[in-house]
């Protein structure tokens, strides 16, 4: 038995009839495809490797203590490998409609919270595998760590045998109350020896104090209401989905050639993807706000391989109204330079570990009173999520077949009907961009437009007057540092 951790937990209260919080990734292969029972049998194989994957979450009697991970007594892999095919000619647009429908239905928390979809069928003589798990279970990076254990590196892996397995029983609800009060007076212990060691310091205390309260600052301060706009809405149980992918060397060039991180390069082709979507609805681009919750991994060596959630987030106001998209670059990287140093990222990390020690009661009761207000009045502080994980920069394989492509899949919530994920895989970086039904037109348009704003900046990288800014920004540079 092991306990949720308090944001482990925060996306079970989050979830309801509309808004579904699961994460996922369909990966392409070339054809011919395997056999239904060789890929059953290839993860059946790894499966001691990732035990969560035959645990489910159960409660705590009266939510006095967080939910934990038990044994499911009656897995069945077959239940959750399943099998189908796209009717010919398997187009793209048949496989956007098929992934709208998948990510639109919710995760049996009676069993494990995962699925896995192989698909036949695809254009261009290709199939695919969906991988589909809740957000209770892993972030994007615990994510792809778990996709690295399910497929191979090299194309002649031998499949392994399954390890023997028993399910352990489930703890009598006494016992879970015995538990979560015990792990609770361990979190308390393991919080305050932490604080204690900073206090002991005291220079260490003033900074860690300033760099908390200026983070939180910076917080409060950026939860600013934003102006309602088409961009905006309710949203229902069911999804849209579009992917587009571009070249991470030319990412990579973008970032050389006008300064700029890769992160900072894909969150501009985002601005310049959301202000095209507002241009094209008739708004005033110039006078709109789109503000952008931005995950940041506080996953550290120690917890690299573990299947949870280590992950704060910054605030960011994407700047739309910017109409070049060379300062919409250098204004993303000076800016979000700005939040990093702000210490808004660290600041969540700081109220993520105190609502370690929150009442799981209290915690439960307000998250779900929230998403409830939200359901009936959504929220006007956020506008849309912007996602990006690093993924293998090496070929995966799965029974000898190289994956092609990772389209990834991130969830929405009430008040943001829009999200986009973006994870590069052994050298390109794939856009998925998610939004409720009826919204195919805008995550096309949000896909496509980040691709072609990337293509963009690398045809200005490219051409004379962009390496003429390059030297530009290299001598101011030099001149910068030599003062």
């Amino acid at each position: 038995m092991e306990r949720l951790k308090t944001l482990d937990a925060e996306f079970l209260h989050l979830e309801d009839g509309s808004a579904h919080m699961h994460i996922a990734g369909a990966c392409v292969f070339p054809n011919p495809p395997p056999a239904y029972d060789d890929v059953v049998g290839l993860i059946a194989g790894k499966m001691h490797e990732i035990p969560r994957y035959r645990q489910r979450v159960r409660s705590v009697p009266l939510e006095l203590g967080r939910p934990v991970w038990v044994d499911d007594p009656h897995f069945d892999l077959n239940y959750h490998v399943r099998h189908t095919a796209l009717p010919a000619p398997g187009d793209d647009k048949a496989f956007t409609r098929l992934m709208g429908r998948l990510m639109s239905q919710p995760l049996d928390r009676e069993r494990p919270l995962w699925e896995t979809w192989m698909v036949e069928g695809l254009d261009q003589d290709r199939w695919a595998m969906v991988f589909k798990v809740h957000h209770a279970m892993v972030d994007g990076i615990a994510g792809v760590q778990l996709l690295t254990v399910l497929l191979d590196i090299t194309p002649d892996t031998t499949p392994l045998e399954p390890v023997p397995w028993a399910p352990e029983p489930e703890p009598s609800g006494t016992a879970k109350v015995v538990d979560a009060w015990g792990g609770l007076t361990k979190d308390i212990v393991t919080t305050s020896r932490r604080f204690a060691g900073v206090v002991r310091h005291p220079e260490r205390a003033a900074d860690v104090t300033r760099s908390t309260v200026r983070g939180l600052s910076q917080y409060v301060h950026n939860l600013g209401f934003t102006p309602n706009r088409v961009t905006e809405g309710s949203i229902g149980p069911h999804r849209n989905w579009a992917h587009a992918a571009a070249s991470l060397p030319e990412v990579k060039t973008v970032g050389r050639s006008f300064g700029g991180t890769v992160n900072d390069v894909i969150l501009a082709s985002v601005t310049t993807s959301f202000r095209h979507l507002l241009l094209s609805r008739g708004e005033d681009a110039s006078a709109a706000r789109v503000k952008s919750l931005v995950p940041v991994s506080t996953r550290g060596s120690d917890g690299r391989d573990v299947p949870d959630n280590r992950v704060s987030a910054i605030l960011y106001d994407l700047p739309v109204a910017i109409a070049d998209p060379v300062e919409r670059l250098l204004t993303v990287h000076h800016e979000m330079a700005e939040h990093k140093d702000s210490k808004m990222a660290e600041a969540g990390e700081v109220v993520t570990t105190i609502g370690d020690l929150a009442p799981p009661m209290l915690v439960g009761v307000i998250s779900r009173g929230a998403v409830q207000v939200m359901r009936r009045t959504p929220q006007r502080t956020l506008d849309t999520v912007t996602t990006n994980v690093p993924g293998p920069q090496f070929p995966l394989y799965l029974l000898g077949s190289e994956m092609l492509e990772y389209r990834p899949y991130v969830p929405i919530m009430h008040g943001m009907r829009l999200s986009t994920a973006v994870l590069s895989y052994n050298g390109t970086v794939h856009f998925g961009v998610t939004g409720d039904y009826g919204t195919d037109e805008e995550v096309s348009l949000l896909a496509d437009g980040a691709v072609e704003a990337i293509a963009e900046l690398h045809r200005l990288a490219r051409a004379p007057a962009g390496r003429a800014r390059k030297s530009k920004r290299s001598r101011r540079g030099a001149v910068g540092r030599a003062n």
